[in-house]
């Protein structure tokens, strides 16, 4: 667990991250390899992690990510209020495994873990770096009747998105039991705009998410319920891995 207030290593994409949800990274900007030699540097014994951002506005951000993250990141671009151009709340990210490739670029497997809220930046360094608090995981009330709504609204969603293929609806069944992660695999799964899903990341906590994701896919799939058809979806071939 992270103390009271950290500092940490910022990396802002053009996504946001959720905890126990994993995030693959192809990082091949210098002030990222940077951050990233830094990291494996420490010793074994120290969590490797930096905070992930997600960017509300910037001009420069360069791509950073792959494997079906389409996310981006850059420590400049963003104008001289770093606080205005990057969201308020973001998450650890804990490095799982680092691969250096032979054109010293790298691919990261890491995973959330913990939700933050950035106190202040600092932009002097190689890299961003913040000073950061956790934010507590609460359960709220209600979340055990909310999630059960929002597992079978979700399983609706991707029947809807997937056409009721019988291979999709057998994957479907396979949701976690625990609110908590429930909330946070709805809110990475579910095709909605980086500032929609910003504010699920956001929630005071567990019921309010979930609250919020059970009227945001009620909505959805009265849309999808107008469309006559839809392309295939890729996130609906197969279930979201949590880590």
């Amino acid at each position: 667990m992270l103390s009271v207030t950290v500092s940490l290593p910022l990396f802002p994409l053009n996504s946001v991250l959720y905890p126990g949800l994993v995030l693959p990274l192809n990082v091949f900007e210098d002030r990222y390899r940077r951050l990233v030699a830094d990291l494996e540097a420490q010793p074994e014994d120290v969590p490797r992690r930096f905070g992930v951002v997600a960017i509300r506005d910037g001009s420069e951000a360069a791509p950073v990510a792959s494997s079906g993250n389409e996310a981006a990141g850059a420590a400049a671009g963003f104008g001289k209020d770093l606080t205005r151009s990057l969201y308020p709340v973001g998450c650890v990210a804990e490095i799982a495994s680092v691969q250096t490739l032979g054109d010293g670029s790298s691919e990261l497997i890491s995973s959330g873990t913990t939700r933050f809220r950035v106190l202040a930046i600092d932009a002097t360094g190689p890299y961003l770096t913040a000073e950061v608090e956790e934010l507590p995981e609460q359960r709220g009330d209600g979340a055990g009747a909310l999630a059960a709504g929002v597992a079978r609204a979700f399983r609706t969603y991707q029947q809807r998105l997937a056409g009721a293929r019988e291979s999709t609806l057998t994957a479907l069944q396979e949701l976690p039991d625990d609110p908590s992660v429930l909330s946070y695999l709805v809110a990475a799964a579910t095709v909605a705009d980086t500032a929609v899903k910003q504010r699920l990341l956001e929630a005071p906590d567990t019921a309010a998410r979930l609250s919020a994701e059970l009227e945001l896919l009620r909505r959805e799939i009265a849309v999808l319920r107008e469309l006559p058809s839809l392309p295939a979806v890729e996130l609906t071939r197969k279930a979201p891995s949590p880590n």
